[in-house]
């Protein structure tokens, strides 16, 4: 094996890496060290398990562990299901220095994470995410939690991982739909701090979409460092780390109103991205040109850039519930143009609404 890409989330004395690679989840002798005490649960789901469960549990012996197998997708980001993996814990035995083990994407890694950060008031959990959009968004930070039928991430914490293992061989059996929808979150780190990341994007779309081994890695490395950059500058999003939100207020919505599972997560986000940008440009604030680079290079990846018909009212019921809102006030992430993002605050409803129409 290949030495693996490493990277380090650095907050304040407390540190943990990321490591990068094609076949790390073999790998037990590096990711085993994460592993404080002696009770070990890997979560997983029915599509990831069957392909790779044996051979995490392979490098789990001399420990007490146990696995539990949660049903996939979105939907089933529920409370009900972190219920299921309390369960587990208390028939396992864990104790309070137990490790979660996350083994899937972005839903698995949400749900265990929150579990981690509940029980017994929080234990260990490494991330070892098996989709793209979890390799270079959702593993990285220590953003866990679950959906409520009135929005998403509305029940959560911030609990930080002890590792996080991104084993980029498990992206050869994403569906190509899953790994579309992790490259609207690489575009986003472009899109709102790093001009020359975006062009970079731009003249390798056709590489990544071809899931090309290179550019795919240095993709994934370039944005595991720009989320890490961040979120040790603002771990819990009183200000920077907001703008990782771009996109994502409007997606959101369009998740809860539409249906969870009816867009997957990153389709949401690259469609909130390009109405983030034209309500940008609606404002005055940037010019329709970027954004219409924006809608070109989602476009070239794959990635739907129309919002459905849905209903405008219930969105924008939808994004009052938004986490970052503040007095009441609708707070979103919009731009100046590539690279420019910013917070705003106090965007008039009207302004939003006409967008969504």
């Amino acid at each position: 094996m290949n030495t693996p890409r490493t990277l380090e989330v650095a907050l304040g004395e407390r540190r943990y890496p990321i490591w990068i690679g094609a076949g790390l989840l073999d790998d037990a002798a590096r990711w085993r060290a994460a592993i404080r005490g002696r009770h070990v649960l890997v979560v997983s789901n029915s599509t990831v398990a069957p392909l790779y469960l044996a051979r995490v549990e392979a490098g789990l012996e001399g420990f007490k562990h146990a696995a539990l197998v949660l049903p996939d997708g979105e939907t089933h980001k529920t409370l009900a299901e972190t219920g299921n993996v309390f369960a587990a814990l208390a028939q396992l035995g864990a104790s309070r220095d137990a490790t979660i083990l996350a083994l899937g994407g972005g839903v698995v890694g949400d749900l265990a994470g929150f579990a981690a950060a509940c029980w017994m008031r929080g234990i260990d959990f490494v991330q070892m995410p098996t989709t793209l959009l979890a390799m270079v968004d959702s593993s990285v930070g220590g953003k866990t939690g679950v959906n409520l039928p009135e929005g998403k991430n509305l029940v959560g914490a911030f609990h930080q991982p002890r590792a996080v293992v991104a084993d980029t061989a498990t992206l050869a059996t994403l569906p190509v739909r899953e790994y579309r929808a992790g490259l609207a979150e690489v575009v986003k780190y472009g899109a709102i701090a790093d001009a020359p990341f975006f062009a970079w994007l731009e003249a390798h779309a056709d590489a990544l979409a071809a899931r090309e081994p290179d550019a795919l890695a240095a993709a994934i490395e370039t944005s595991c460092a720009s989320k890490a950059a961040i979120v040790a500058r603002d771990e819990h999003e009183h200000g920077e780390r907001a703008l990782l939100n771009f996109g994502h207020t409007f997606g959101h919505a369009l998740e809860t109103v539409g249906g969870y599972g009816t867009l997957l997560h990153g389709e949401a986000v690259a469609i909130g991205m390009v109405l983030a940008a034209t309500l940008s440009a609606r404002l005055g604030l940037a010019s329709d040109a970027d954004g219409e680079r924006l809608a070109a290079l989602l476009a070239r990846l794959g990635l739907p850039t129309q919002a459905p018909r849905l209903d405008a009212s219930r969105q924008l019921a939808a994004m009052r519930l938004d986490k970052k809102n503040l007095g009441g006030r609708l707070r979103l992430i919009l731009w100046r143009g590539i690279g420019r993002a910013e917070i705003a605050d106090g965007v008039e409803e009207s302004a939003v609404a006409s967008v969504l129409a």
